[in-house]
């Protein structure tokens, strides 16, 4: 879609020589194997890896989400900074074709597309998205998240050294700088075009990785995130009211009681116990089955439950035994 805008067109120098390489009608590195390199190298690879270490599904889900998600946002990117930079690329006098003779404006020195006889409107248009790469961007973007996918598995950083490990999960970073500096050799970016889309491709790589994966010192940086939304099954298929019983849970009290020891939270309604102010000498601990018998009752007007000889009850041995 991107690729049907036309964009901005800088003007240029006729005498610049960064613009006067010459067009190479066969790249070292065509779009089709771009595509081989930075997504069907690291989709082969992922469940491979995984295979070898942590033999997860999950695993490969969230590695194949990260993959495309940093490839998506890196090719997005480019191509909105390509159309609005509108910067030549090294080949662009041999693109163009100027009419013989040309000359740059007197005013201003510089000369723009209009001095072009070039009948292929896609070869003068893409002459001028040199600015950033997307070869460069877009290899660093799948290549690299593969890399940071090796560190995590391999516990690149626990401090212990590992120079095997780390030769393993750098190869991917080689492969994308070869591909990114392949760019130069056909004359199709400048050397800034290719550094600047190297270290996009490589920071939307680790921002894609880091969205599923913990970070690469963490000792359980080889396991992805958890899932962020719960299965069906695990979610509550009703809301559990609140019963009467149960103590308030706002600060005041209930009339003719006073505040009982607390550790922070309320205790369970099983667990529950309350002092009456005007209590004698004898305070009975009142079991939560009581209460619960009539919850509006005054708990401060019940008399001590009574025996079968009539004596009230004084230990709480003899109140379990009491109840009914």
């Amino acid at each position: 879609m991107l690729d049907g805008v036309s964009g901005f067109k800088r003007e240029f120098d006729l005498n610049d020589t960064s613009i006067q390489h010459t067009f190479a009608v066969h790249e070292r590195i065509p779009n089709w194997m771009l595509l081989c390199i930075c997504f069907g190298a690291p989709i082969l690879l992922l469940p491979l890896i995984n295979l070898i270490t942590v033999r997860s599904w999950w695993d490969w889900h969230t590695s194949s989400l990260g993959l495309v998600l940093s490839l998506g946002l890196t090719g997005t990117i480019t191509n909105v900074v390509k159309i609005c930079v509108g910067r030549p690329r090294p080949d662009l006098i041999d693109r163009c074709q100027p009419v013989a003779g040309s000359v740059n404006a007197l005013v201003h020195g510089l000369s723009n597309h209009t001095i072009c006889t070039q009948t292929d409107q896609y070869i003068l248009k893409d002459g001028f998205r040199s600015f950033p790469s997307g070869h460069s961007s877009l290899s660093f973007a799948g290549l690299g998240f593969l890399s940071f996918y090796l560190a995590g598995k391999f516990h690149l950083f626990d401090q212990r050294g590992h120079t095997g490990k780390s030769w393993l999960a750098v190869g991917p970073l080689v492969g994308a700088a070869l591909t990114a500096v392949s760019r130069t050799m056909d004359y199709r970016h400048h050397w800034q075009d290719v550094t600047t889309g190297s270290i996009l491709g490589l920071t939307v790589a680790f921002f894609s990785y880091r969205q599923f994966y913990p970070p690469l010192g963490s000792a359980t940086c080889h396991k992805p995130f958890s899932p962020r939304v719960p299965r069906e099954m695990a979610l509550p298929t009703h809301r559990r009211e609140i019963s009467e019983s149960r103590a308030p849970l706002t600060g005041g009290l209930q009339p003719g009681y006073a505040a009982g020891p607390s550790r922070g939270n309320s205790p369970s309604p099983s667990r529950q116990y309350s002092i009456p102010v005007n209590a004698g000498p004898f305070v009975p601990l009142e079991d939560i089955r009581v209460q619960r018998q009539n919850p509006f009752d005054d708990p401060a007007s019940r008399a001590p439950i009574p025996r079968d000889d009539g004596e009230p009850v004084t230990t709480y041995a003899a109140l379990m035994k009491a109840l009914p």
